[in-house]
């Protein structure tokens, strides 16, 4: 008998809303039905600005941004179901990330915010909703992210290698995966989030295909240097980040102004690589395999950087443990969605630094 689940989410990038249908029968995760849909252009540019920093929203206009963002949601939820063939009624709930507008899990009144009103998603869909997944646990003292180390464990971990999995979205994070020992995880840095901004500057592209941008480049050594001197480079974990701290002023702040743009962008590259090796050879050193997902494994300059900033682990892809990697963070969602309708915890404590294992987010019943 099945146990369907779908997942919904629109990463920092806002490439996409990514839908992922799986089935948690006798206890696995199967991915049933994967795929991407697009953002209507004028309102991807919105979110992206405003991710940016580069534009600012009345509260009347945040309101009905929240709405339309779960509108297209419901589309791209709907969407799977028709091209899947499945019926509404056979999903027990959908897992719903939305869009995040900000998300600041420091200081005095810590917070996150993601758009996509769950009533409306849930309304839309006639299926239960799971959503608000990351402010439980900062309300309990963690960082709300990363959410999925506990689904990399079930899936991917190993008795016989330290492991990590590595997911390249619009911002990088890692699960550390030890032989022996407790999962941890947190983020590193930017990924695709400062190169796709770069790119769509310079180019009027959403993405480097390929690489081919940054491979007319060379690494400006001295720019490398300027923006890894960031302080929050070597603040230990548990640590998370977003466009808030890493958007294209802050890339700006950091240049003489005669950089070639293609420099830049392969420097933005080869930064990813930097602080992703930076990152796990301060937290697991004897990490022999780095498991990659989300849209920058389809990056090889990316995949190449990091192999060079590795040469003692294997970088590949989780096609090679049989998960597309494009559906990963979606399936994860689904996941999320299952643990709290069944009052299970979300979170590990080990990794959002949270006072103690949380059933998260609300749920909006169908």
């Amino acid at each position: 008998m099945s146990d369907l689940y779908l997942g919904l989410i629109s990463g920092t990038s806002a490439d996409g809303i990514d839908a992922a249908l799986v089935d948690f029968a006798d206890g696995q995760a199967r991915l049933v039905f994967g795929r991407t849909y697009p953002w209507d252009p004028a309102l991807r540019a919105q979110l992206v600005a405003l991710g940016q920093q580069g534009a600012s929203l009345s509260l009347d206009a945040i309101a009905e941004l929240d709405v339309r963002v779960a509108r297209a949601f419901a589309e791209a939820a709907n969407l799977a179901l028709a091209d899947s063939g499945t019926a509404a009624a056979a999903v027990r709930a959908i897992g719903s990330h939305g869009q995040t507008l900000r998300h600041r899990p420091w200081g005095p009144y810590p917070f996150t915010l993601q758009l996509g009103d769950p009533s409306t998603l849930a309304e839309r869909t006639s299926i239960t909703v799971v959503a608000d997944l990351r402010r439980r646990d900062i309300a309990a003292g963690g960082h709300g992210a990363p959410l999925l180390p506990g689904l990399h464990a079930a899936l991917l971990r190993a008795p016989d290698e330290d492991r990590a999995v590595l997911n390249l979205g619009g911002i990088a994070n890692l699960t550390l995966l030890p032989a022996r020992g407790q999962v941890r995880g947190f983020d590193t840095g930017p990924a695709n989030a400062l190169m796709d901004a770069w790119c769509l500057r310079h180019l009027a592209e959403d993405f480097d295909r390929g690489g081919a941008f940054a491979s007319r480049g060379q690494v400006d050594a001295s720019l490398l240097e300027r923006l890894l001197d960031d302080p929050w480079f070597t603040q230990p974990p548990p640590k998370s980040t977003g466009r808030d701290h890493f958007h294209l002023g802050w890339v700006e702040a950091r240049l003489r102004g005669d950089e070639a743009p293609a420099d830049v962008q392969a420097t933005l590259n080869a930064l990813t690589a930097r602080t992703v090796a930076n990152a796990l050879m301060a937290t697991q050193p004897d990490t022999r395999r780095v498991i990659a997902c989300g849209g920058g494994v389809h990056n090889p300059r990316l995949m190449a950087a990091l192999a060079a900033a590795l040469p003692d682990a294997r970088v590949e892809s989780t096609v090679a443990h049989g998960l597309d990697p494009d559906h990963v963070e979606a399936m994860g969602f689904a996941w999320l969605a299952r643990q709290t309708l069944l009052g299970l915890p979300g979170n590990l404590p080990s990794v959002t630094g949270a006072a103690g294992p949380r059933v998260l987010g609300g749920i909006y019943p169908a």
